[in-house]
């Protein structure tokens, strides 16, 4: 049923009938997994948010709408969109002023697409092939690289999760395969990954990677009981609290608590689903919240218990499709967001529109803080965790790609400080920044990334 004696492996699992759960890192998995202290165990995580940002526009950038106006480390985020991380900034890293040309058109058939197109180089920097076919082609995402040298060794090398719908193939505008508009996430240059909208099949996915419980039918018999998958592990889990000491019992049941917590919103959700009631997302699945926050938050909460189980250590998570007209309505702006976007350079507009950014930032910021507050060994998930967010969009009024939004939150293992803003010069591309992002990682060897010229240094 799981490992007994002095030490406990870090594969430990808790395992009953038809179900099994990993375990976070416990006291007493520390000598078992001492000689492996060495091996990298930062965790990735890339969040992609669409048509960039206020503090892009002309106006923005001249009330610092997102970069602040001091570099260095006395800055201040008061009128930023940013001004949610003001309590992690020691956490954050913000670079400024940086371009992402691969996202502009190549060619005078490519002017208008740039919608379709951003997406699929936000995280690979490179400038997608146009086409509406299956043909479709642009280069491997730094979560991909990431994920190919580090993530075999956990269960999942990696997840691809989504908020907004996603269309299935075709084109979607100007020549353009949805695909470029629907995964940031790409293997290789002609393979991109489906993302996961339900927070259901993230859920069952990360509690069925033992190969025990992963049956449909055991999981609907489960929905049907209303019963948690907790509950065919209370033999196990009493068992296993025999060999751990009293820290270790606490850790144990505060984890096995945020599995039952976030299994019941996941029933809450389906039940209202199901219940017949108008939904504002009829056409969503029914594990999908119908709130905006609710779904981020889920989403949030399920990285979270995977990295507390080393079940996969890297995501890429695209908050918003390019072109969505949802509505925001916690953030204080009522107009949908592509409207809202285009803000036709007008200061009152501009301003409505970074009520938009600064409530995405805020849900970005709670998963930080939590991020912080989670313990794994003697440090916490931050400590180990590289967390970058950003759009390839700049003003969205122009459709350009010029001083786009992006943060890294997170300190590596201890190889980005934080708390400072680095603005970059004139013309330097974000490709620049993601290959020292990427050198950062342990990836030292890659001499370039997308259209990149030299690594941004983010160890300064």
């Amino acid at each position: 049923m799981f490992i007994t004696g002095k030490h406990l492996s870090r594969r430990t699992v808790l395992r009953g009938l038809g179900a099994t759960v990993a375990l976070p890192f416990l006291e007493a998995m520390a000598p078992a997994a001492a000689p492996a202290r060495g091996l990298r165990k930062t965790r990735l995580v890339c969040i992609e948010m669409v048509h960039g940002a206020a503090g892009s526009a002309p106006i923005g950038l001249a009330r610092h709408l997102w970069a602040p106006a001091e570099t260095g480390r006395a800055f201040d985020l008061s009128t930023s969109s940013l001004r949610p991380l003001a309590p992690l900034r020691d956490a954050v890293t913000i670079v400024s002023n940086c371009d992402v040309p691969s996202a502009e058109p190549f060619a005078v058939r490519e002017v208008g697409g740039d919608h379709w197109r951003s997406s699929a180089t936000f995280l690979t920097q490179e400038h997608p092939k146009r086409t509406a076919g299956a043909d479709v082609e642009c280069g491997t995402s730094i979560d991909q690289l990431y994920a190919q040298r580090f993530g075999q060794e956990t269960p999942i090398p990696s997840m691809q999760l989504c908020i907004e719908h996603v269309d299935q193939g075709g084109g979607c505008g100007n020549g353009y395969s949805c695909t470029y508009t629907d995964t940031i996430s790409w293997a290789s240059p002609t393979r991109p990954l489906p993302m996961i909208r339900n927070p259901r099949v993230v859920f069952d996915e990360l509690l069925g990677v033992f190969g025990s419980g992963t049956t449909r039918e055991e999981r609907a018999a489960r929905r049907r009981e209303d019963r948690s998958i907790l509950d065919w592990l209370t033999t196990a889990t009493a068992r296993l609290k025999l060999d751990l000491g009293a820290g270790d019992r606490l850790r144990l049941d505060d984890y096995l608590q945020t599995i039952r917590e976030v299994e019941r919103r996941l029933q809450r959700v389906e039940t209202v689903n199901a219940s017949g009631e108008p939904r504002e997302l009829p056409a969503a699945p029914l594990g999908v919240p119908d709130s905006f926050a609710a779904h981020v938050g889920l989403m949030f909460d399920l990285q979270l218990l995977a990295f507390r189980s080393d079940i996969t250590r890297v995501f890429a998570f695209k908050l918003g499709r390019d072109n969505s007209n949802r509505t925001y309505p916690e953030s204080g702006c009522s107009a949908p967001f592509h409207p809202a976007s285009h803000h036709g350079g007008r200061e009152d507009r501009i301003l409505e529109f970074a009520k938009i950014n600064t409530y995405h930032v805020e849900l970005v910021a709670k998963f930080i803080e939590q991020l912080r507050q989670t313990r794994d060994g003697d440090r916490t998930l931050l400590d180990d965790t590289l967390l970058i967010y950003g759009s390839p969009m700049g003003d969205s009024n122009q459709h350009n790609h010029k001083k786009v939004p992006f943060f890294i939150a997170g300190h590596a293992g201890g190889a980005i400080k934080g708390g400072q803003h680095l603005r970059a010069d004139d013309g330097t591309s974000l490709a620049d920044v993601m290959l020292g992002v990427l050198h950062t990682l342990g990836l030292e060897e890659l001499k370039s990334f997308g259209d990149s010229e030299r690594a941004f240094d983010l160890a300064r």
